[in-house]
């Protein structure tokens, strides 16, 4: 019995190491038939038995990651700067007008109580903390008439889906979008051709609209993480939703492309100063604005 247990044994382990090789063994096959009998189109077929090589992950994949570079990429805006800015000075007069009250508090008692180094402390010190608070009042001043500087180019863009995503080549275009578009409108702010209002509309409608298409792709991402999970069965319907988004994220970006188009022509028109330019950026501002409300509604 312990004989034929351990062949047994022997060949159930060699029978299982066979098995593991099994995909080996047919990609060897497939390359010794392809050597004598080579495909028509000349392209290597794929081997349905043997998985193909994952796309080694990137850092920006990585949910934390990406959250820590978007937040970092916020933290250095030119507003955000400003703004903190901004609450410093405050803090600092506060402090300053504080501590000039104090120093107020500390005098009159050395009036009272007739002593001269209260007295002269306290003096002194309304001198310098009043001098401060005032250093400081007109420093908040000119910090809240600056306007509020425009979203530079940040040295360090938005992580883009990957490259497996569906979303990859959108949001790619977008962020090429949002450059050229700030640049026409930055040439078109202190033009005559196009009111500062036009500007400021179109800067602002391109700003919610790309907001609403991230939000678009961060959708798209989602199903797809479904769909790898789901089972087969399941995943067509997942197919057909990521299709689907995937529609609508491209009839957004040919609204922010002809926004774009748009500020072009208005730029190349600035000179002769063309009254078309204007009503171009105008209607190309009315129709983003209305595809990015539908696409909100959608959502």
């Amino acid at each position: 019995m312990s004989a034929r247990r351990d062949f047994g044994e022997q060949l159930s382990a060699k029978l299982e190491r066979h098995l593991e090789r099994l995909p080996e063994y047919a990609q060897r096959a497939q390359e010794t038939v392809q050597r004598y009998f080579p495909p028509a189109d000349g392209h290597q077929r794929p081997n349905p038995l043997v998985r193909p090589s994952a796309r080694p992950p990137r850092v920006t994949d990585v949910p934390l990651v990406a959250e820590v570079t978007t937040r970092w990429a916020r933290w250095n805006e030119p507003a955000a700067k400003l703004e903190r800015r901004k609450r410093r000075a405050s803090r600092a007069l506060s402090l300053w007008v504080v501590l000039t009250l104090l120093c107020v508090l500390l005098g009159v008692a050395g009036v009272l109580a007739e002593a001269a180094m209260a007295l002269m402390a306290g003096a002194a010190g309304v001198i310098v903390f009043s001098t401060l608070s005032i250093r400081s009042g007109m420093r908040l001043r000119e910090l809240k008439r600056t306007p509020v500087p425009l979203r530079a180019a940040s040295p360090e863009p938005l992580p883009l889906p990957p490259t497996s995503s569906a979303a990859y080549e959108p949001m790619r275009r977008l962020a090429e979008c949002e450059e050229s578009l700030a640049e026409l409108l930055r040439q078109l702010s202190p033009s005559d051709a196009v009111p500062e209002v036009s500007v400021d509309e179109a800067r602002t409608t391109a700003q919610e609209a790309a907001r609403t298409l991230r939000g678009l792709a961060a959708r798209i991402q989602a199903v797809e993480r479904a769909r790898n999970a789901s089972p087969a069965g399941e995943r067509a319907a997942l197919d057909a939703a990521v299709n689907t988004l995937r529609e609508q994220l491209d009839d957004g970006l040919d609204g922010y492309g002809a926004l774009v188009a748009a500020a072009g022509r208005a730029v190349a028109a600035s000179t002769s100063g063309m009254r078309q330019s204007q009503d171009a950026l105008t209607d190309a501002t009315d129709r983003l604005a209305g595809l990015a409300l539908a696409l909100r509604e959608l959502s």
